[in-house]
């Protein structure tokens, strides 16, 4: 399932990146994905959307056992 989940993670990517931030995945435990947003991303007020509507939707749509994704703070 982590790599499943590391695969949409890298296909999204170049996305943050060009906002200047990064995703980082932490772990995947019993369905729930916890990341890091890092650089610009860490900051900003817009991340929780971009996790919610962007990262989590594109996760659970590829990977649909995963439950939630949550932010772990950096």
């Amino acid at each position: 399932m982590r790599e499943r989940v590391e695969q949409v993670i890298n296909r999204i990517r170049p996305a943050v990146q060009m906002d200047g931030g990064d995703i980082e995945l932490i772990e995947v435990v019993n369905g729930v994905v916890k990341l890091r947003l890092v650089g610009s991303c860490s900051g900003c007020p817009s991340s929780m959307l971009t996790l919610q509507q962007g990262i989590e939707r594109a996760i659970r749509a590829e990977v649909p056992e995963i439950t939630g994704v949550e932010a772990v703070p950096s």
